[in-house]
């Protein structure tokens, strides 16, 4: 692939063959932003688990102490007391069968889809709509529930999850460059933490295999990581 001269030459602070701390991945991963707006750094684990197996899946949430730096649309499908409390909450749009018709019409302008025990019924209409794009409620990731107002609340604090995909590698944002040092090194802890907290039982050899951070089109920066 051919790179331009910028990406080139921000791509020197980053030597392809080390692996930092984490203090000089976060700095790198600032230092080397190649964009003229506010990217998003994002964390890529590679584990050493099967993803083929039930028993050997990654998969949680976490609160980012400093949040993520973006502002988050939250959608609820709810009725009755659950509809009112989401609004009070804070959720951008609340509805039923209403808000069923509009996904059907491909609608999908929110980020996270809250809905409560009974209504996945209804929301199971539009998994084929929803699931694809990573917006299907899910018990897992706590956007099925009947506190939808603490959902909302951790949703818009920051909360993010963090799950397997088909290669054994976890792909989650910890902020944004703008953030600084810092404040990226809070959140990658937390996620970290949260991670390997969530190693499965069948899990055997060398967990964390291999850990990167990244901006938005900037080069891949690997360093280790210290549990506490």
């Amino acid at each position: 692939m051919k790179r331009g001269k910028r990406y080139t030459e921000i791509a020197k602070l980053v030597d392809k063959h080390a692996i930092y701390d984490v203090e000089k991945a976060a700095e790198l991963a600032v230092a080397t932003s190649n964009v003229k707006f506010d990217a998003t750094v994002e964390l890529h684990a590679k584990l050493g688990v099967d993803a083929r197996q039930a028993d050997q899946q990654v998969r949680g949430t976490v609160v980012l102490p400093n949040g993520t730096g973006k502002t988050v649309r939250v959608l609820v499908i709810a009725k009755g007391d659950a509809a009112d409390i989401a609004e009070k909450a804070g959720a951008d749009f609340v509805g039923a069968e209403d808000m069923i018709t509009k996904i059907q019409g491909n609608w999908t302008d929110f980020d996270v889809c809250i809905t409560t025990p009974d209504m996945m019924g209804l929301v199971g209409r539009v998994a084929k709509v929803l699931g694809p794009r990573g917006l299907m409620p899910n018990i897992k990731s706590g956007t099925v529930t009947m506190d939808v107002a603490k959902a909302i609340k951790d949703v818009k604090a920051g909360k993010v999850e963090y799950r397997l995909d088909k290669q054994n590698i976890v792909h989650v944002a910890i902020g944004k460059v703008s953030f600084g040092k810092e404040k990226l090194i809070e959140n990658l802890n937390a996620v970290m933490e949260a991670i390997i907290k969530s190693k499965p039982a069948a899990a055997k050899g060398t967990y964390l295999k291999s850990l990167a951070l990244a901006t938005s089109m900037g080069p891949g920066i690997h360093f280790t990581f210290k549990q506490n």
